[in-house]
C-alpha cells in the first residue's frame, strides 16, 4: 500500500495519545477548504510503502502509543484493513479519519475491531453537502449509513464539522445536529487557511458565532464543543 506522508509525532491528531499520523492518497471529495488537496487530487507523489512505515513503528514501540490514519480518504484503499491489522499487531492503537462515503469498508473495520477511535466528517447540512464537498451533486445514502454504523457500534468515535463562514449558517448547524442527534460527541473545527487550500478568501466564523453554534449543537449532541478555539 502506498503512503503519502508521515508526521512522526503528534499530540493533536489522536487526542489523549502520543501518536504519529499516516497520510493516504486519493479522495472522492474536493472540499474547497481542504488542507491536503494535493493528496485528494493525486497530485502528490507517494513517499513510502507499508513496509517502511512498519519498520519505523517498530523503532517507536514504547515511545508512541497510537497511529492516526488520515488522507485523502483512507477508506478508498482496499489494503487499509491489512495495514490496520499490522499496526495493531505491533501494539499500537489506531485512529481512523474518514469522510463516511464508504460504509462497506467502515463496517468491515468496525466488525473486526481494527479501529480504537473513528473521526468522521459531517461536512454540512444535507441541503448544502454537495457544495461543501466541492461537487455538483452527491448521494447522501452512504454518508447516512456511516453515521448510523458509528452510532450503533461500540467503537469510540466523534463527528466533526470544519466550519467556514462562507459555507455554514445557523440553520446548517441545526440541521446537522438533528441528523446526528444523540451522537457521542461532535466537534466544530474553525477553518484555518494554509497555502495548500485550493480556494482563496475563505474565512473562519468569528468567535461569537462559533460559541453560538456550539450552544445550538448541544441541543442535539450534549457533548458539542469548538475544537482549536483560542
Amino acid at each position: 500500500m502506498k503512503l503519502y506522508g508521515l508526521q512522526k509525532m503528534t499530540l493533536l491528531d489522536y487526542p489523549g495519545h502520543v501518536a504519529c499520523t499516516v497520510f493516504t492518497g486519493g479522495c472522492d471529495f474536493r472540499c474547497p477548504f481542504c488542507h491536503n488537496y494535493e493528496l485528494a487530487t493525486g497530485a502528490a507523489p507517494a513517499l513510502m510503502e507499508t513496509g517502511e512505515l512498519l519498520a519505523f513503528l517498530k523503532k517507536r514501540q514504547g515511545l508512541l502509543d497510537g497511529v492516526a490514519i488520515t488522507g485523502g480518504e483512507p477508506c478508498l484503499q482496499r489494503e487499509l484493513p491489512d495495514l490496520m491489522r499490522d499496526i495493531r499487531a505491533l501494539g499500537f492503537k489506531v485512529k481512523l479519519d474518514t469522510n463516511g462515503a464508504h460504509p462497506g469498508m467502515l463496517a468491515e473495520i468496525l466488525a473486526e475491531g481494527l479501529a480504537d477511535y473513528v473521526a468522521m466528517d459531517v461536512k454540512n447540512s444535507p441541503r448544502h453537502y454537495a457544495l461543501t464537498c466541492g461537487l455538483k451533486a452527491i448521494d447522501l445514502t452512504p454518508i447516512r449509513e456511516s453515521v448510523q454504523l458509528l452510532m450503533q457500534n461500540a467503537t469510540d468515535y466523534e463527528f466533526r464539522t470544519t466550519v467556514v463562514a462562507q459555507l455554514h449558517r445557523d440553520a446548517d448547524i441545526e440541521a446537522i445536529g438533528e441528523w446526528i442527534r444523540g451522537a457521542r460527541r461532535w466537534f466544530l473545527q474553525p477553518f484555518t487557511d494554509r497555502d495548500t487550500v485550493p480556494y482563496a478568501d475563505l474565512q473562519a466564523p468569528d468567535k461569537q458565532t462559533l460559541l453560538k453554534w456550539a450552544e445550538l449543537g448541544r441541543r442535539y449532541v450534549p457533548e458539542t464543543a469548538v475544537r482549536g478555539l483560542d
